[in-house]
């Protein structure tokens, strides 16, 4: 079985909706922390609704999505759903709201726009919330088994979860030491990246905490 590809395709699939949920909860936690317009506090609310929802409850809308947009089976399939991210939103917002208003008028008076100052003033002083939801989003799918499962069946898309399923079934059976040094491999990134991010990790947890 084809490990490296696996891990591959994990990779890409990761950085893909690493990349998408920074890109879509960096503004919408900037409009709910900074910008003042009807209907924010309810929006918030619906914020915290998803974090209350586990994914599985939406597998079935989601599934049939992919299915009336024709990507089942292909790496949009798998990026899609988790474009929005609620903890997302949630994180950035408590971690922009610490940052003072009076940086944010500064930057409207310098010429700035909205999404000028989200991108080259909010984000960069909130690198370390970047580096512990980057840390949460990419263990978080990098394990995902459900979803794929349902949304690709090419062993060529294959994460690395369901790639070690389908090397449990065609090669290891129940010999679980190959099974064991795959799920080593395959666990060996995140062990890696986390060590290496540890202190920036602490920092964007505590950083943005509620008081």
């Amino acid at each position: 079985m084809p490990l490296p590809r696996y891990m591959g395709n994990g990779l890409l699939v990761c950085a893909l909706i690493l990349a998408a949920q920074i890109l879509v909860c960096a503004p919408a936690a900037y409009a709910l922390a900074k910008l003042k317009f009807w209907g924010r506090d309810f929006i918030f609310a619906m914020v915290l609704v998803g974090l209350l929802l586990p994914h599985q409850v939406l597998s079935l809308p989601l599934f049939i999505l992919c299915y009336k947009l024709d990507i089942l089976n292909t790496y949009l399939a798998l990026v899609i759903p988790y474009v929005v991210s609620p903890f997302g939103i949630f994180l950035f917002r408590q971690f922009f709201k610490k940052i003072p208003n009076d940086i944010v008028h500064a930057a409207r008076l310098d010429g700035l726009s909205e999404l000028a100052i989200v991108w080259k003033i909010m984000v960069p002083m909130a690198l370390p919330a970047v580096i512990a939801f980057s840390i949460f989003s990419v263990v978080a799918h990098w394990n995902d088994l459900f979803w794929p499962l349902i949304a690709v069946r090419d062993g060529n898309l294959m994460p690395a979860p369901l790639g070690i399923m389908a090397f449990k079934n065609e090669e290891a059976g129940n010999d679980y030491g190959p099974l064991m040094a795959a799920s080593t491999l395959v666990v060996a990134p995140l062990l890696i990246a986390f060590l290496a991010a540890q202190k920036w990790f602490v920092e964007g947890m505590t950083g943005g905490s509620v008081k």
